[in-house]
């Protein structure tokens, strides 16, 4: 690993912490914008890599900021980030847009699925889960619009050859 790509990476793992640690208050509840960095990272960098930034990222910041769901953070945003990566990703090389839009709704599914059972773990009922669950809808599909635009319409050339 050289010294640019380790960089980028301990970037958007900071992201990743720095978004968790505040939301957009939304009536019945939050909204956190962590989910953007987290596809955006996923489709940058490899299955491995996005795993470690994706889930070591959002445990970091539930662990500083909101201790009781870390455990369910780093599970389900590391499983996340390593299968949008997988499936957007041929020997390192995104495969095609398309195919990287729909590895973003996949990783989705997996985020409101994960969180949503995660928390009926940590909370000890499914009611209580279910309450959260249009949030996760909204914060998923915010993820997957602002992180896929921003990996397609944002990212400089320089960063695609540090990856």
């Amino acid at each position: 690993m050289n010294t640019k790509r380790f960089t980028l990476m301990a970037l958007m793992m900071t992201l990743v912490i720095v978004l968790s640690s505040f939301s957009l208050t939304v009536p019945g509840g939050h909204l956190y914008l962590n989910d953007v960095v987290i596809v955006l990272s996923a489709l940058l960098f490899s299955p491995k890599d996005a795993l470690l930034v994706c889930g070591l990222g959002a445990f970091l910041g539930d662990f500083f900021f909101y201790p009781s769901p870390m455990f369910v953070s780093l599970v389900t945003h590391g499983v996340q980030g390593y299968v949008i990566s997988y499936l957007a990703h041929s020997n390192r090389n995104l495969i095609s847009k398309n195919r990287s839009l729909i590895a973003a709704c996949v990783g989705a599914f997996i985020m409101v699925g994960g969180y949503t059972f995660g928390r009926a773990f940590v909370y000890s009922t499914l009611k209580t889960s279910l309450i959260k669950l249009p949030f996760q809808i909204v914060q998923a599909s915010v993820g997957v619009i602002f992180g896929y635009f921003l990996r397609y319409h944002a990212v400089p050339k320089q960063i695609e050859e540090i990856v």
